[in-house]
């Protein structure tokens, strides 16, 4: 029964983590769509609205709840005891409420920009289109390595990789001004 629900507790995480990576990039692109000429940004606008949508309530919100419907069952299975000695699944649980707090944000923002509010530049959405990735390289780490995991040498891993990503992003913006078309 226990690799039942673990198995669905991963097919949960991997579905709410490719919603999560999906509805960010469309909020990236219905930002850059503001930038076109009518009637095209009313159409796109409209259509990255209902697939943004879309998106939140048919794959992000099951998957989120199959994550933590089976997580939850893993941990009753395991017992009371064996969660009190294992630390590693009390950050794991802080970074969940993390990440369910990030999917609830998705979800005001899918509003915001329904009504037209869209102060978030495209290139601050494609940062916050990698939040879901460190989310997920913390987790992993966790349930990987459990409590043989030194935590201040991952978390400082951890701040290096989203150094890169920062870097990254703005490298990407870069060549992007030189060249559009990227």
């Amino acid at each position: 029964m226990l690799f039942f629900f673990k198995s669905l507790h991963i097919v949960g995480f991997v579905a709410w983590f490719a919603g999560l990576f999906y509805l960010v990039r469309m909020f990236v692109y219905h930002r850059e769509a503001q930038d076109d000429e009518q009637p095209k940004r009313d159409i796109l606008t409209q259509q990255f609205n209902l697939m943004e949508w879309r998106v939140y309530k048919i794959i992000c919100n099951p998957a989120m709840m199959l994550t933590w419907i089976c997580g939850l069952i893993i941990l009753y299975l395991y017992g009371w005891e064996w969660f009190k000695v294992n630390s590693w699944m009390h950050f794991k649980l802080v970074l969940l409420l993390g990440l369910t707090g990030y999917h609830l944000w998705c979800k005001g923002m899918i509003r915001k920009m329904e009504t037209g509010h869209l102060g978030i530049s495209s290139f601050r959405w494609r940062l916050l289109n990698e939040v879901p990735t460190v989310f997920l390289l913390a987790i992993v780490l966790l349930a990987v390595y459990r409590n043989a995991l030194d935590f201040i040498i991952t978390l400082l891993g951890i701040i290096g990789f989203m150094i890169l990503l920062m870097i990254g992003a703005r490298a990407y913006r870069k060549a992007r001004e030189r060249n559009p078309k990227i």
